[in-house]
């Protein structure tokens, strides 16, 4: 796995760029990511390039070795032009516009803005790609951070009514498909459509479902016309962008599918003060990052890029948009850039080279403090470097348990969650973490995947589960377990006739019959576990295999496939898993709290996400190449296969 950073030379004294890259080369970097936030230095006027200062910058760090990831700079568009064009600017759920004085402030259904962005692309593209610096190019940046990849502007509005009518057959179809005989909300022509928001009490929820596919597939589009300009102009290169974590506002799988390579920017600290978390294990890892957090973006990237993923902005020390800001661990970057590494990143890029001295992310470390002097990211990136050198090639290594990840899953829970706790993201994340704590590998992939060769398949929630899906998972002969909410819903939201699951009765004899949302002390409990936040009523003639106390059944079995019929906690989740492993004859290594295990073709990593040292686990393996027994709170033990 390389090592990178990103860097900013246009906030530095050009005298100070290569004594950077000397540094970089040195602390054992090789990729450097540039230009993403430049447009006001590389346009400062309209049509009026500046290529000057980009040139050189791009030669001093191609001197020092160092390969180059370009970004075009889309994701901040100058002043100048935001006063052309004024309604390019996004606006929120309330009507509200997207000022300048950020970042993101744009609309991606704006037609003059895409031009603008098109047009920007292709400058930078016909300038610099066939230079033989440039390795790579990332396509904007963070698509839809701060809650912009949706826009209730009138570009958006009029994009929506052209996507809809490109959908539906005729204004009839879409008034059967959603249902708007409702309410009274018929509509005569598509036309009359506006975006969802706004309304005096919840909009019609089909309505809301299509809004947030339109909106998906116009990030998909904005990303695909820059892919399209990159790849004529500078063949053989990869194309990336850079996903944020526990972030759904567009789907990934389907925008990844024009990318060469999936990227993620990987916050474990930020992330876990900023989510669901329970306070006990915000204390416990407030250093740290949840175990899991990483490793669960990490499989859900690769499974995004086909196998290709990297690390494109990793933490190296405190942050500074969460609401508490903590510095990590000792030992935690090191741990976090291994820890990449063993689940098959080609790359670590860490944000970033140097702490800015001004603007919003004064507070956010670097791997050089604002004075230039080493922080201790540096210092363990350089020991993560020594580290990656002993151990040598890792190998692919495919997991046995694949866990279907949806998009459309999401927003189907956001748009009528029912309860005010379902979130479908902590859900997929629970069940995972579930996975891990038994020392199992796990493939985060989108329910059209392939699933051949897997022993287990997961799959937390799949509302829209058509007749060719539930037929193939029928089909795949080894375990399978479906959460509730399942087959839920129909393509246009409606609930299936047969009730849910849909057409997975054709293979699981179940029907839900009622739903309900629990508040906290409503909880079911059953033997030895609780079901929490959801629960179904299910009629069958099939036996239970679990049963609450009351004597309903929550957990249906009928052949391989199985179907939980609420929100199970981690004890339900643990026996299932156990019991799902043991039929597809997988092996368990049941790990203590804090630590985790990976195995790669060559190598198997053990990592300490605990503020405590811990005995190392008997793997059968002998002694680890790298590691101390006890490990210690951050550490890292490699042992060779």
């Amino acid at each position: 796995m390389r090592l990178g950073c990103c860097y900013y030379p246009e906030h530095w004294p050009e005298p100070l760029w290569a004594e950077d890259a000397r540094r970089m080369a040195e602390l054992g970097l090789s990729r450097v990511r540039i230009g993403e936030f430049a447009w006001s230095r590389i346009e400062p006027d309209p049509g009026r390039y500046d290529w000057g200062w980009l040139d050189r910058a791009i030669e001093t760090l191609h001197a020092a070795g160092l390969g180059v990831i370009l970004g075009t700079p889309t994701a901040t568009p100058p002043k100048w032009l935001v006063d052309q064009m004024p309604d390019m600017i996004a606006l929120d759920a309330e009507g509200r516009p997207r000022r300048f004085g950020s970042r993101r402030h744009y609309c991606f259904s704006h037609p003059g803005y895409r031009a603008e962005a098109a047009r920007i692309t292709r400058a930078l593209a016909e300038r610099y790609g066939a230079h033989p610096a440039i390795v790579a190019w990332q396509t904007d940046n963070e698509y839809g951070c701060h809650d912009t990849a949706i826009s209730h502007s009138r570009a958006a509005a009029a994009a929506f009514r052209a996507w809809l009518a490109a959908r539906y057959p005729s204004i009839a179809a879409l008034n059967a498909a959603w249902g708007t005989v409702f309410w009274s909300m018929e509509y005569r022509d598509f036309a009359e459509i506006d975006p969802p928001n706004l309304t005096v009490t919840e909009p019609h929820p089909a309505h809301v479902m299509d809004w947030r596919r339109f909106s998906s597939d116009q990030v998909r589009a904005f990303n695909a016309a820059q892919v399209d300009i990159l790849r004529a102009a500078s063949p053989g290169r990869d194309i990336v962008h850079n996903f944020m974590g526990f972030f759904t506002q567009f789907d990934h799988h389907a925008l990844a599918a024009d990318l060469d390579v999936a990227t993620w920017d990987s916050y474990p600290i930020g992330f876990l003060d900023s989510f669901w978390f329970a306070p006990d294990d915000k204390r416990r890892y407030a250093r740290q990052g949840h175990p899991d957090i990483a490793a669960f973006h990490h499989d859900l990237y690769r499974g995004a890029g086909r196998g290709r993923w990297w690390v494109m902005e990793q933490q190296p020390g405190p942050v500074n948009w969460s609401a508490h800001n903590p510095a990590p661990l000792p030992g935690m970057v090191r741990l976090w850039t291994l820890e990449a590494a063993a689940h098959g990143a080609e790359l670590t890029s860490y944000f970033r080279w140097r702490q800015a001295p001004f603007g919003q992310e004064a507070h956010h470390a670097g791997l050089l403090r604002p004075d230039s002097q080493e922080d201790q990211g540096a210092i363990e990136a350089r020991a993560a470097a020594r580290v990656l050198a002993t151990i040598g090639a890792l190998g692919a290594a495919r997991a046995h348990v694949a866990l279907l990840f949806s998009y459309p899953a999401s927003w189907a829970f956001e748009t009528q969650p029912q309860g005010k706790s379902f979130r479908y993201l902590e859900l997929a994340f629970q069940w995972y973490s579930a996975l891990r704590r038994l020392g199992l590998d796990i493939d985060i992939v989108p329910p059209e995947a392939d699933l051949t060769g897997y022993r287990l398949i997961l799959a937390p929630s799949l509302p829209f589960l058509d007749t060719a899906l539930a037929d193939r998972l029928a089909g795949l002969g080894v375990p399978v377990l479906l959460g509730p909410r399942s087959g839920s819903r129909t393509s246009s939201f409606q609930t299936p006739a047969e009730l849910p699951p849909g057409a997975l009765q054709r293979h699981l004899p179940i029907k839900v019959t009622r739903v309900e949302s629990l508040r906290p002390g409503l909880e079911a409990a059953g033997d030895g576990f609780v079901i929490a936040r959801w629960l179904e009523q299910v009629e069958t003639a099939l036996a239970p295999e679990e049963r609450l106390n009351d004597g309903r059944g929550i957990v249906f079995r009928h052949g391989a496939l199985r179907y939980v019929a609420g929100w199970p906690d981690a004890a339900l989740l643990d026996r299932l898993a156990r019991r799902m492993a043991g039929e597809a004859g997988i092996a368990l290594t049941p790990l203590p709290a804090d630590l985790r295990l990976r195995t790669t073709e060559r190598a198997v990593f053990l990592f300490n996400h605990g503020p405590d040292p811990v005995p190392l686990p008997d793997l059968g393996l002998g002694a680890p190449i790298i590691g101390a027994d006890p490990l210690p709170p951050a550490g890292v033990a490699v042992w060779r296969r």
